[in-house]
């Protein structure tokens, strides 16, 4: 499939800033996880854990924050990897 120069360089774009995209959507959900419950919460979990995978987060310990259900837990690791 051809694509345009365009569509070459918006592609291109989002590869390179996939990192940011997908820590600032984490700082988002962590957002939203202190106002959810319920099934809503349960979405921004399984929203976060993805988010924090495309930042190399150790599965262990997405799986660990989780079990915990601490969005401060969560907050202060997206600070972190906000960081460096």
């Amino acid at each position: 499939m051809n694509r345009s120069k365009h569509q070459q360089k918006v592609i291109r774009n989002y590869y390179d800033n996939r990192e940011a995209i997908a820590l600032q959507r984490a700082q988002e959900i962590v957002s939203e996880l202190y106002l959810s419950e319920g099934k809503s919460r349960q979405r921004h979990w399984s929203h976060l854990q993805t988010h924090l995978a495309k930042l190399g987060v150790a599965p262990e310990t997405i799986q660990h924050l989780v079990e915990r259900d601490d969005p401060q837990l969560v907050a202060s690791l997206v600070a972190k990897l906000g960081r460096g």
